[in-house]
């Protein structure tokens, strides 16, 4: 894949994760919206914006949820490498967000703590874009 498609799709990875944090967002609020829904949500916005941070390093994102290992793929320089949390919590929504099981259910409590885990690695990743995207013109800012 060349930089032109790399950064195309990683663009769209970073637009789809920013799509599922708006989601997690509303949810908050939106009546009827269940916390689980809502770290799922917040799950997927991180997942999707670190496998979008690997596409622009030139890496093909692995088919895995584990949102540390994610972390541990990209290079040392990145930002988000530097945010200090542990993400095995917010990880774990990608199952049990999902399907019912031997696990609690999600509280609002840990909805609102996925959603600002998701929220930090989101900006990282997104700031980390427009730092490095900041010489390819105007369609670099476009996605979101």
């Amino acid at each position: 894949m060349n930089r032109k498609d790399r950064i195309s799709q990683g663009q769209l990875w970073l637009r789809y994760a920013t799509e599922d944090l708006a989601g997690a967002v509303r949810g908050l609020t939106q009546e009827g919206f269940r916390p689980r829904h809502v770290c799922w949500h917040a799950q997927q916005a991180a997942e999707k914006a670190l496998k979008a941070a690997l596409l622009l390093e030139g890496k093909r994102p692995p088919f895995i949820y584990d949102l540390d290992k994610l972390v541990k793929l990209l290079p040392d320089a990145w930002p988000v490498r530097r945010v200090g949390i542990d993400l095995a919590p917010l990880t774990q929504w990608a199952v049990k967000g999902l399907y019912p099981g031997d696990w609690r259910e999600a509280t609002e409590m840990d909805a609102e703590q996925a959603v600002a885990w998701a929220r930090e690695i989101h900006d990282a990743v997104k700031a980390e874009f427009g730092h490095r995207l900041g010489d390819a013109g105007p369609s670099a800012q476009s996605w979101g």
